[in-house]
């Protein structure tokens, strides 16, 4: 077949696809072209505090819920606020996408700790770190129930950023946005 005949060819199959797409329904082009967004849901087990937002790949989750999650996160002994790391929000997107679940409640052990409960709880613990991403609101401790922790932690892995900590008989995995790195607690 001639060089130009497939150019031909080329063209016309071209032109087939866009006529095919331009009589698709808007509705059915909106729903290809637009993601849907996700609903990252959050329980603080030890204060009882909820909260649902919508997450959307790409822009996260709006400033007035980051606010909100920045309570939700809050060092429980201290009452302190600090500012939560927004990445950590596209990494619980990530893991939930990556085990094929939707909308489960992410059971939050530990957000931001404050450098003085650091320090408490350093003393009573050789596996707390002196120089803790939780005190720099950059790490988070938690499970998902319904979920084996082991799945948890290979989808966290998988992702190939920041710490991930896997602590089997304590039941949470910690994530954070330092470099990357994995270890095994208790």
């Amino acid at each position: 077949m001639s060089e130009v005949n497939q150019q031909k060819r080329k063209w016309l199959s071209l032109g087939g696809a866009i006529l095919g797409i331009s009589l698709l329904p808007n509705s059915v082009l909106a729903a290809i072209s637009t993601p849907k967004p996700r609903i990252l849901s959050f329980r603080n087990i030890n204060t009882g505090d909820k909260l649902s937002s919508e997450f959307h790949f790409g822009k996260g989750i709006s400033t007035t819920n980051l606010k909100k999650l920045d309570y939700l996160l809050r060092d429980r002994r201290s009452n302190q606020i600090h500012p939560m790391d927004p990445k950590l929000f596209t990494k619980f997107y990530q893991i939930q996408n990556s085990l094929g679940i939707r909308n489960a409640e992410i059971q939050i052990i530990c957000g931001y700790r404050s450098p003085a409960t650091n320090a408490a709880m350093r003393r009573r613990s050789r596996g707390v770190a002196t120089n803790s991403y939780h005190m720099r609101g950059q790490a988070i401790d938690f499970r998902i129930d319904g979920v084996p922790l082991a799945k948890i932690r290979q989808a966290a892995e998988n992702l190939k950023s920041g710490g991930v900590g896997y602590y089997p008989k304590s039941n949470f995995i910690h994530v954070d946005t330092g470099p990357i790195r994995t270890w095994r607690g208790s």
